[in-house]
This record gives C-alpha cells, structure tokens and sequence, in this order.
C-alpha cells in the first residue's frame, strides 16, 4: 500500500512537471531533466498500474473488456489497471495504453457502453427533437456493441433522412459518447463524400486509398470510428471497397475490425421515410405510433434501388452487412420551435416567444397543402436567428 501511495505521489509529481508552463520548465533545465528522471523511475510502477492517469493528460484508445473491466475483473486486469493482457495492441500495450497516436486533450474512452450510453441519451433527449425511434435504436445498438466483448462484426449504423434533422448531430454525439474529443480525435475519420471522393474517373484510386486509410487506423486503434458523409452523393460501388472490413472476418491481414464503427449519413431514402409518417398523419395516428418495423425493410430496398446513391446495388446491403437502418422523420414545427429555443439558450439568451414564433413561421414547410414538416428540418435556425440577435 505504501508503495503504491508513493508511486502515485511521484506519478502526480511527474504531471506537474509536464504541465509547467514553457518558461518555468526551460528555467533549469539539467535540474528539472534530474527532477524528472527521477519522477520516471519513481512513478513507472505507478504510471504502469494506472493508465488512466496518463490518458487523462493524452488522448488513448485503450483495448476495454466493457463491464468486466470496469469492474476490475476479467483478463488483462490486475486489480489496480490495465496490464495489456493478450489483447493488448502497440508498444506501450503492457503500460496501459495501445502505443498509438497521442493527440493530446485529456481524452479518455468512456471505460464500458453503460457510461458511454448514459450520457448518449442524455445528449440526445435534451437536444435531438421528434426522433423517437433514432434515441431508441442508437442508444440500444451503441450499448449492445459497447458491452459485447464478443462481437462477431464492426457496428454499421445507416442513418437517412432530409436534411436539417439531426443526421450529422448524432454521429457526432455518438463519436463524443466513446472519446471526448468527439470528431476532434485521432481515432474519429469522417469522409465527405463531395470533398474526399470527387471524381468518378478516380474511384479506383479512392477504392484502394480508403482501403490503406482503414486498415492503418484500425491498426492503430481497434475502436476506431468512421464517419461517411454525403452517402447519396458518392459515386456507386466506391463503398463496396469497405466491405471486407464490416463482414464477419475474425482477422484480415493479422487484423481484426470487430471492435470499429461504421457510420453512414444519407438523404436517400426520405422519400420513403416522409411516405411512411404521412401515411400516420392522414390515419390520425400519433408520430411516436410509427415502429422501426414500419420502415427500415422498405428504406433499405428504397435505398439499395436507388441509383443516385451510394449504396445503389452495394454488396453491404446486399450482404445484410449494415446493422440497422435508422429513419430520421421529418420535423413538424413544434420540432423546430423547440430546435429554436434550445438554440437560445444555448447562447446565453432569455428566450423572447415572439422571435421564437416568428423564427419558425419563417421556415417552409410541405406538402404545400397540409404545410406539416420542415424542408430545411433545423437546419437554417442558427442563421435566421443572427438576423434577430446582436451576437
């Protein structure tokens, strides 16, 4: 115990000296590089037995066992951190960290799908409007992923819808649920499909490009995130080049990609989507009536059919190698009021009702009889509310 208490003073010590401003560090330079050493040896035991004390000050991807580690028991865990074990990855895997990119930040992975989810659903029930089923379906499909140490498959989540309803406000709340750096991690990639992926005389090029980029990345971080943007604008087959990756492989090339997630953000398919709530609405049937059973086998045949998108005749659909298809409805304009207040608030203004009201009367909305949903979704809320405001 005594032994422990002393690996973590010369631990903290070690952090202090590393958090020194630049000029206080350069003062002494051979007697802070003695300080230090010292602190190292001291503190290595220490840094050893409690990752998370270097990961609080540098961005990690550590190889979780979910519960059973959080718990302190299961392999790789030897009462006092992470000791590597047999699935530990990179150089510093018996140190507790996977030896990969430091990106600094203090990020540290949510330690098991419980944590992760809770403040998922949180984020979602305060700031996701009239989405019901994709609160559900996330947060369940996160958690189960999370929590299997076990997994026989990457999670693929494909998320379609207009635009303006929260498609991109998820994927990035899930990416900050699992690192706290969110989007800004090492081991967050998003793909734009207009900006990275242009040219359809290239897709062969970008075929083989996406391929290294995945495989490096994984390499390096098994709970890597990618994020596919703009899913209906990306040149047909260019997404079949991922499949191996999300099939039920337990290693390609000596490396596993059960642990990764795979996001895919699409309009293709709202048709389809707002087909299915207008059908309610005219029923007089409640929105939250609508189940994912309603939907998601006709959104993936409307999606797979659809020769303007990305997954036009795509072997992960074809293959059922995309987990769920998650429906984001379109938003009435009770959706968008609230998508106005929040937005208030969230600048540190009072909320005037009158600006609110008159904010959301300026959308359009359709069809251009019943005028119910949204065109833009919330999408345009942040710039009508600048006209309004002195910010």
């Amino acid at each position: 115990m005594k032994l422990r208490r002393g690996a973590l003073r010369a631990a903290a010590g070690l952090a202090v000296l590393l958090l020194l401003p630049g000029p206080a560090r350069a003062v002494e330079p051979i007697s802070l590089g003695l300080a230090i050493a010292g602190a190292a040896a001291s503190a290595l035991t220490g840094i050893i037995s409690y990752p998370r004390l270097y990961c609080y000050f540098r961005e990690c991807c550590l190889q979780r066992h979910e519960q059973r580690v959080a718990a302190g028991t299961g392999p790789g865990w030897d009462g006092m951190g992470w000791d590597g074990g047999r699935d530990g990855m990179g150089a510093g895997a018996g140190m507790g960290w996977d030896g990969g990119r430091d990106g600094g930040g203090g990020a540290l992975p949510a330690a098991n799908g419980t944590v992760c989810c809770a403040a998922l659903q949180e984020s979602l029930d305060r700031r996701l409007f009239g989405q019901h089923l994709v609160s559900k379906v996330v947060v369940r499909a996160v958690r189960g992923f999370l929590g299997n140490a076990q997994a026989k498959k990457p999670l693929a989540l494909s998320l379609h819808g207009w635009t303006g309803t929260g498609k991109n406000f998820v994927s990035r709340i899930i990416a900050e649920s699992i690192y706290k750096r969110g989007l800004k991690s090492n081991y967050v990639h998003q793909f734009v499909a207009t900006l990275h992926f242009p040219h359809a005389h290239s897709i062969n090029l970008y075929k083989d490009q996406l391929q290294t980029w995945i495989r490096g990345n994984v390499s390096i971080c098994p709970r890597s995130i990618f994020i596919f943007d703009e899913m209906d604008k990306m040149h047909a087959g260019l997404i079949d080049a991922i499949k191996p990756f999300l099939d039920y492989y337990e290693l390609l090339d000596g490396v596993s990609y059960r642990q990764a997630i795979f996001i895919f953000l699409s309009n293709a398919g709202a048709e389809k989507i707002t087909e299915v709530a207008l059908d309610f609405w005219r029923n007089g049937k409640a929105r939250e009536d609508i189940q994912l059973t309603d939907m998601q086998n006709a959104l993936s045949v409307s999606v797979f059919n659809n020769r303007n998108s990305g997954f036009w005749h795509s072997t992960l659909i074809d293959r059922n190698l995309i987990d769920y298809f998650v429906p984001f409805l379109p938003l009435e304009y009770k959706h968008v009021k609230m998508c106005v207040r929040v937005e208030i608030e969230s600048r540190g203004y009072a909320v005037d009702e009158d600006i609110l009201t008159r904010v959301a009367d300026e959308m359009t909305y359709f069809p251009r009889e019943e005028r119910i949903y949204s065109d833009k979704g919330c999408k345009t809320v942040d710039a009508k509310l600048d006209y309004y405001y002195d910010f």
